[in-house]
């Protein structure tokens, strides 16, 4: 019988371990390079989206047709504490803020709010004023060579250290600024949750599982080298397509837990059979066989789970997801090639460096699984039912789901931009802002239908207590007339966003009513909008999706129509409870406090998308490791009910291990300060505790007792389907490939 890939893979690995690992360190030299010289001009702090919006049909028309217009990015309020900007102290460190302003990078003008022109600068009761700065977009600083990050980090610093002059207190908030804190943020969100967290917690759980520390570092080895090299092909193919910064967080997430799983099911594997008295060589020539191949159809579960959100025209969906699938791949690779090489090398000193008081784990059926899959399988009816009941009971809050973005309210309340957005409330409740609603009228400015029907828009929304200021400009040639609308509040909070609907639904088309030309609405707030309903449009697309191609693909790998279906039931019902309980934990608040987590009106638009994905990618990655246990076992004996013990028996120790390493690494993102990734780190923890405890030990099993023989039912139109034999070839066929080497025989 020819040999599987993966086995032949894992037995010249082991041969050459040398060779291998040789080529994989000149692999990662190369990625650690490409890193340092590419991986920051890879990345962007923007996201957007890539489908023509209304928001983006205006701000399209806007920057056509308004080369040279200067959108103020940032504002900077200055207050006095003596209570009068006349002050010539006021005065003078105001003008020298603006000269330090204007000397950073990306900066294109600084305001003058004491100049003759300067209209709604200076605060009504006089005690503060506005410096409205103007830097360039993504598109002017590409044209320009600049980079706005650097220069706004320069603005920050010169606004601070005004502020700590005596006499005044100076705070700045803006597009820019705001980017800057959740850059800020999201990085030590990183540092603190996956490297001081995640990480160490991980381990912790690897030396329970394995009992020896040698052991326990192998697969956070293969998990920082499939990181590392997975961030330096995306710094390589960033220069020629566009990827979020966050792409960096989801690699580092998922190539912990996708690195540190695959390895604990080699490795777990590779113990168990030399526990049982095979040599070296033979042990990883089984796991190349068993546990290998399984890894390489779990992984491509993973990989086929993902491919959903590629889907969705949004830059920070697609560069999560081109990082995860990424990562995904370059871990299987490793962990079918670099591992086997590992354990050739390191032999029996793979226990090296015991834990004490921890029992020594050879792998085997583990009593406890054992003890507890045969009392569900005692009463599988029962169980089932229960347990099916009370995760649809759990689900049922995903009814009350609201999406949309949290906005800089979000952040915590020392950041700079959340500081300068209080100053800017405080004493300019309703003047400026740096992200007003544009509203883009295509048709001859000059016409008096267009000028009426603009004003008419102005005196509508000047009644309404959402909108602030609003102004009238046209364009040069005439040809386009925009009216900008101040919003009173956080401009991406709850009633900015319901102000934005009645101005859509309402304002708009009663101002406009007859003048016959397109208006779009555009703006921050309008894009977030959009964002929202874009994504919300695109989550039943993606979920179709992703089921008919895990379907497809467990179909191919069990060659049955049954256990697919089933494993797409079960999936569904822990992303569901996962839903659920994110519902009544952040929208609700039921339990928020405790668990130290924001509670907010609503979820981020990115997080269900995300979320499912992610689930479904995982969780299917356990199922068709536990199910090509049980299909190994049921082959040789026959016996549904006993291989089903034996199933989760030998892997329940080791999904369940592997579970928990997840969603430590997940919990830490969980712990930041960015709702978006608490939300995204609370969802996978739960959904993971409750897919490998309820769905793994209970569901599973008892769902395959009550099936029997119709678990592996396939019609015989389908028998055409190739036989992909993932249980992989006999001890005996394994025993006959090694005796032809016999060399390699003695030497392990």
């Amino acid at each position: 019988m020819e040999l599987a890939v993966t086995q032949r893979l894992a037995i010249a690995c082991a041969r050459h371990p040398w060779r291998t690992v040789g080529v994989w360190g000149i692999v990662l030299i190369l990625a650690v390079a490409t890193n340092a010289l590419f991986l920051g001009s890879a990345l962007s702090p923007e996201g957007g989206i890539t489908s023509q919006t209304d928001s983006r049909k205006g701000l399209d028309l806007v920057n056509d047709r308004f080369p040279d217009r200067d959108a103020v990015s940032e504002l900077v309020v200055v207050v006095a504490d003596s209570g009068s900007v006349e002050d010539p102290q006021v005065r003078e460190t105001v003008s020298g803020l603006r000269k330090e302003i204007a000397k950073a990078e990306a900066v294109r003008s600084v305001g003058d709010p004491f100049a003759a022109e300067a209209e709604g600068l200076i605060s009504q009761a006089g005690d503060a004023v506005l410096i409205p700065v103007v830097m360039d977009d993504l598109d002017e600083a590409d044209a320009a060579g600049t980079d706005p990050l650097t220069g706004i980090a320069v603005v920050i610093d010169a606004v601070q250290a005004a502020d700590s002059q005596e006499g005044v207190s100076a705070h700045i908030t803006g597009s820019w600024t705001v980017s800057n804190d959740f850059i800020e943020v999201s990085q030590r969100d990183l540092e603190r949750g996956e490297m001081q967290f995640g990480i160490p917690a991980a381990l912790i759980v690897l030396l329970l599982v394995f009992g020896a520390v040698v052991a326990a570092s192998v697969p956070l080895a293969i998990a920082v080298v499939s990181i590392i090299v997975t961030l330096g092909i995306a710094a390589m193919v960033g220069q020629a397509f566009e990827f979020s910064f966050f792409i960096i967080n989801m690699t580092i997430a998922m190539g912990l837990a996708l690195g540190i799983d695959y390895s604990l099911f080699v490795i777990s594997r590779y113990r168990e059979e030399r526990y049982a008295g095979l040599t070296k060589h033979d042990a990883i020539a089984v796991s190349g066989a068993t546990a290998s191949k399984a890894v390489l159809f779990s992984g491509s579960s993973f990989v086929v789970a993902l491919l959903g959100m590629l889907l969705v025209p949004d830059i920070v969906l697609r560069s999560l997801a081109f990082g995860a699938v990424l990562v995904g791949i370059v871990t299987v690779v490793s962990a079918l090639t670099l591992l086997p090489a590992i354990l050739s090398l390191l032999g029996d000193r793979i226990e090296r460096l015991r834990i004490p008081f921890l029992p020594r784990q050879h792998g085997g059926e583990s009593r406890f699984w054992t003890r507890t899959v045969r009392l569900v399988t005692r009463r599988p009816a029962w169980t089932a039912g229960v347990t099916t009941a009370m995760l649809v009971v759990l689900a049922l809050p995903v009814l009350a789901l609201e999406t949309g973005s949290a906005g800089l309210t979000s952040l915590p309340e020392d950041r700079v931009g959340q500081l300068g957005f209080v100053a800017l409330e405080t004493h300019f409740p309703s003047g400026a802002r740096s992200n007003p609603v544009v509203v883009v009228v295509d048709a001859d400015a000059s016409s008096a239908e267009v000028r009426a029907a603009a004003q008419r828009l102005r005196d509508l929304v000047a009644d309404d207590s959402s909108f602030g200021e609003s102004t009238v400009s046209t364009a040069p040639g005439g040809d386009l007339t925009v009216v900008e609308i101040a919003l009173t509040g956080d401009p991406a909070g709850t009633e900015a966003s319901a102000a934005i609907v009645r101005l859509r639904d309402d304002y708009v088309p009663a101002a406009f009513d007859g003048v016959g030309a397109p208006v779009y609405v555009t703006g921050m707030t309008a894009f977030d909008l959009d964002y929202t309903t874009l994504i919300d449009r695109w989550l039943p697309i993606v979920i179709t999706f992703v089921l008919a191609l895990s379907f497809l693909l467990l179909l191919l790998v069990f060659r049955s129509v049954v256990l697919p279906l089933k494993a797409v039931v079960l999936n569904l019902l822990s992303v569901g409870a996962a839903y659920g309980l994110m519902v009544l934990v952040f929208q609700e608040g039921i339990g928020a406090d405790l668990l130290g987590l924001q509670q907010i009106d609503r979820v981020e638009p990115w997080v269900p998308v995300l979320l499912f994905s992610v689930l479904f990618a995982l969780s299917m990655d356990y199922h068709v490791f536990l199910l090509t246990r049980i299909r190994e076992h049921y082959l040789a004996t026959g016996d549904t009910v006993d291989a089903v013990t034996h199933g989760v028996g030998a892997t329940g120790r080791i999904i369940t291990g592997a579970a928990l390493i997840i969603v430590v690494v997940f919990l830490g993102f969980a712990t930041g300060d960015t709702v978006g990734f608490q939300q995204m780190g609370f969802g996978v923890g739960v959904a993971l505790l409750i897919d490998a405890t309820v769905i793994r030990t209970v569901l599973v099993p008892a769902s395959m007792v009550l099936l029997g023989r119709w678990n592996w039912y396939l019609p015989r139109w389908l028998e055409w389907l190739p036989e992909l034999n993932v249980e992989g070839c006999t001890e005996g066929e394994v025993q006959h490939e090694v005796d032809s080497h016999p060399a390699d025989k003695a030497s392990s």
